[in-house]
């Protein structure tokens, strides 16, 4: 079959490597990620390493790599030891494919089941430094995007694949299908998989449910495939968020580590794949139900971005590069990220405006800079049964609207913002009265309702356009500086009336992104946050578009601890929502020190979930040090490289983040329970070893001043080098359950 495309026009001689990534910079000098790329001139190019950057690599070397290994008895074929960028079974590959799919028959062809089997021709390699025209004999770098242009002319598919190096030093990946034949093609997976270092004996990924999000869960790497799929159409409290192999017992410091993570905010596969050979894989794409994706001729599907990161510095390695690549995107907060007082745990649907007048006032005195109307202000929203969907200020409980309100918070100084569940409706709402028909469900059957929601179908202009029209309407009325965009349901029976009820979660997250991005052009000046039922939707997809997570419904302080650190393995601290909360906590009813709190709130966005107005005047007087502690140090904490300690007990947490220039860290120390050990030094890594340091324990005084005179900490006001540092330490601290010392180091 010739639909058109050109012959391909490779050398048949070995060519060039493309060592894609190896002198991509961090801004900092930091790690890189590389993959090298071999021209075959049978098919598709081969990938014959990934890893850590490193000097040296000959292309004969890799050209070796990517050839056919030895013959081994009882083998079917030569084996080779490297990985097509799209795995196929006609080049003997028997693990899992890359792209599954098939083309309908029309006439007297069969129903369905052909072209299920690929055999792409490569027909250009180009990048920012060369093409397949004119190839060096050198390994030829490549500081932009990769991208390799591919035709089965039988099968009737044309591949598009691009790899490109990003500041920080990850890499990221993806792949464009396109159907030139005259029947529709079905799509079941487009996936990316990249081929690993071989000494790889243990796997990490994080799982969860509600309020316990990103919980670690380890395991060694045996034959087969390790497979977790998001099928909820979000990525969802268990998301494994970062994929990762590693050498034996690598930890966050130490061990050589490679990780994947799927940026897209819907459905998601990530898997770790070990054959018999011993060739280790690491994968993942859009998981797509049954007939989401037909393409028609002409029509193409683009997978998500999947990120490959590789360290030799264990996860913290790979957290630098995530996190590098994060603060260079265009939706990053490009100013201080402002204290939040949200009021969900302090009235909840009890809206009333005295209250929240004076809820206000109790926020500005204490230093609060953003302060948030949650849930109840539109429609008939009195509580969760009712009014999602109907966009519009309630007359009942604002009758004069929200003016009096935004009017007296921004007289105190401080931002306004407002919460809002765009993708969900209420059945008791005028909207879903009006428009049925606008929900996702398989035909006419309704889907069982979650927290009495259902969902509205994104992927229809009309429904897009009502939410664009509504939410722009209230943004427009009154200065709102903050949206926290919340999605509290997730997606099952997630048919399309638009499309006779095939699935449709793939349209929904294309329609979530087209909205956000509309109302994000449209008002500029408004920051957004992913909130869903807390942390279910983290991801590098919806982070392009937002300047903030809530990173869970758990606001205690114990719980937050584990789900911060781990949060913190693709997400910086600026963008985690890190709130205190009321000294008896709402979900668990167990009871915490201000101090843990705020210690454990203070090195992500810091805000407040707690009902002020309640506080004692010295519990104010004490939160307001706090928040004036952050204030002075934000400007680190939200900028620096994060580093997590492998401690001998599980009881003390110790993390920080150390300065881009090197010339101060914050450090804290966290005692979680009682422990039989005797607490050890905490070493800070990451500081110039020749550069001496003083250490200055952060305790806010009562009086709200930065710094308390009278620390308890027996390394205050001692003087260490870097070197001593990052291998002896600091003496740590002895102190009670559920405590947090925090310090901060600055050269002299």
């Amino acid at each position: 079959m010739n639909n058109g495309n050109p012959e391909p026009q490779l050398p048949h001689e070995p060519a060039a490597p493309f060592l894609v990534g190896d002198r991509a910079t961090d801004g900092r000098g930091g790690e890189r990620t590389a993959l090298a790329l071999v021209v075959d001139p049978t098919g598709l190019p081969r990938i014959a390493w990934t890893g850590p950057a490193v000097p040296g690599l000959s292309a004969e070397y890799l050209r070796d790599v990517a050839e056919t290994g030895s013959q081994a008895p009882g083998n079917h074929g030569a084996e080779r030891r490297s990985v097509s960028i799209l795995a196929e079974v006609a080049t003997l590959w028997f693990g899992r494919p890359g792209l599954a799919g098939h083309r309908l028959g029309t006439g007297s062809n069969p129903a369905a089941g052909r072209d299920w089997a690929t055999a792409f021709q490569t027909t250009s390699i180009s990048t920012d430094a060369a093409t397949t025209d004119a190839l060096p004999t050198d390994p030829v770098t490549a500081e932009a995007v990769v991208t390799v242009n591919a035709v089965d002319q039988r099968a009737g598919l044309s591949l598009t694949t691009e790899i490109e190096p990003l500041t920080g030093g990850a890499l990221r990946i993806r792949h464009r299908l396109t159907n030139d034949g005259s029947d529709p093609y079905v799509l079941d997976h487009l996936e990316v998989a990249v081929p690993i270092d071989q000494r790889v004996s243990e796997a990490l990924d994080l799982t969860g449910r509600w309020a316990a999000e990103r919980s670690p869960q380890r395991h060694l790497i045996n034959d087969g495939v390790w497979l977790r799929e998001g099928r909820s159409g979000r990525p969802s409290f268990d998301s494994p968020t970062l994929l990762t192999a590693g050498t034996a017992g690598f930890g966050f410091g130490a061990g050589d580590v490679w990780g994947i993570h799927v940026a897209w905010s819907g459905n998601t596969r990530h898997f770790l794949e070990r054959q018999p050979s011993g060739i280790v894989t690491l994968g993942g794409g859009e998981l797509l139900l049954p007939g989401e994706v037909v393409l028609e001729q002409g029509d193409s599907y683009t997978s998500p971005w999947v990120f490959l990161v590789a360290s030799s510095a264990g996860l913290d390695g790979l957290a630098a590069q995530l996190h590098q690549h994060t603060r260079s995107l265009p939706a990053h907060p490009s100013t201080p990220r402002p204290v939040v007082g949200n009021v969900w745990e302090a009235v909840y649907f009890d809206h009333d405006l005295s209250r929240l007048r004076e809820l206000a006032d109790r926020s500005a005195e204490i230093g609060i800079e953003r302060f948030v109307l949650d849930d109840g202000w539109f429609g008939s929203r009195r509580d969760d049964t009712s009014g999602l969907g109907d966009w519009q200020v309630s007359d009942a409980v604002w009758p004069d609207g929200l003016g009096p309100l935004v009017k007296h918070v921004r007289g105190l100084g401080m931002e306004f913002g407002l919460w809002f569940e765009p993708e969900m409706v209420n059945r008791d709402s005028e909207l879903y009265r009006a428009h049925p028909d606008w929900i996702l469900s398989i035909g006419d059957r309704e889907p069982l309702e979650a927290r009495n929601q259902l969902v509205l179908d994104l992927g229809r202009p009309e429904v897009r356009r009502y939410l664009f029209d509504q939410i722009s309407a209230v943004l427009s009325a009154y200065e709102i500086s903050y949206v926290k965009w919340d999605h509290n349901r997730p997606l099952a029976d997630a048919g399309t009336h638009g499309r006779g009820g095939v699935p449709g979660v793939h349209e929904q997250t294309l329609g979530f992104y087209a909205l956000l991005d509309e109302l994000r052009a449209h008002h500029p000046g408004v920051e957004w946050e992913s909130c869903a039922s807390g942390g279910a939707r983290i991801d590098l997809g919806v982070m392009e578009r937002v300047e903030r997570f809530w990173t869970s419904d758990m606001t205690d302080a114990l719980s937050r601890q584990s789900i911060q650190r781990w949060t913190g393995q693709l997400v910086p601290p600026e963008y985690l929502g890190a709130h205190v909360s009321a000294p008896t906590n709402h979900q668990t009813g167990r009871q915490f020190s201000l101090d843990f709190r705020a210690a454990t709130a203070f090195f992500g966005s810091f805000g407040v979930e707690w009902d002020v107005t309640s506080a004692s005047a010295e519990e104010r007087a004490r939160l307001r040090g706090w928040i004036e502690l952050h204030k002075l140090h934000r400007a680190l904490l939200h900028s620096g490289r994060s580093f997590r300690l492998d401690t001998p007990a599980e009881e003390h947490f110790v993390y920080g983040v150390v300065a881009a220039d090197q010339s101060q860290a914050v450090v804290a120390f966290a005692q979680l329970n009682e422990t039989v050990r005797e607490p050890v030094p905490f070493v800070v890594p990451g500081l110039d070893p020749h550069r001496t340091y003083t250490a200055r324990q952060l305790i806010p005084g009562s009086t709200g001043s930065p710094h308390e005179t009278k620390a308890d900490w027996r390394g205050e006001g001692l003087a260490f080098t870097g070197a001593v540092l990052a291998s002896a330490g600091m003496p740590p601290p002895y102190r009670a359950p559920l405590t947090s010392t925090i310090v901060h180091l600055s050269a002299v």
